[in-house]
């Protein structure tokens, strides 16, 4: 496997240093605001795995193992409906992800139910952290699958 070209981020430096500042102010307010690091980590993961993003894959698996994130939760994210692993707040959560990652699937992208769902448990400062996250990992996955970066060829 080789990747098609440098990864851009790193042809335009200044975009790698925006993503990362995007990055931090979300995962500080987040923090902040309710949301946790596990939680983060598998809204990463499930949209990675969407977007069949390998790299993302790879980073957030091993970001949620050194966060603590069971096997059972890293296995069974793709199906979180159908085990007993996430909360409601998680499922609510992974609903929104799944809704903003899949935006052309259905007329209305996010729909009022999920939206609605997702603000029982999250205030408007996490909701913002939600959407951010969610739409943060969305560009990373979008630019490593274009330019068919390798997972793995950034771990030591």
């Amino acid at each position: 496997m080789e990747a098609r070209m440098q990864h851009p981020v790193f042809v335009i430096p200044e975009a790698m240093q925006t993503l990362q500042s995007l990055s931090k102010v979300v995962t500080t307010n987040a923090r902040r605001s309710g949301v946790t690091k596990e939680l983060l980590d598998l809204i990463h993961l499930r949209a990675s795995q969407i977007n069949g993003c390998s790299v993302c894959i790879d980073l957030h698996t091993r970001d949620a193992v050194r966060a603590g994130v069971s096997n059972e939760r890293l296995w069974t994210v793709a199906a979180w409906r159908d085990t007993p692993y996430f909360t409601d707040a998680e499922r609510a959560a992974l609903a929104l992800t799944e809704a903003v990652t899949r935006l052309s699937d259905r007329p209305d992208p996010v729909p009022d139910a999920i939206w609605d769902d997702a603000a029982r448990y999250y205030d408007e400062q996490a909701l913002a952290s939600l959407v951010l996250a969610i739409a943060s990992i969305n560009v990373w996955n979008r630019l490593n699958v274009t330019t068919h970066q390798v997972a793995g060829a950034w771990a030591p």
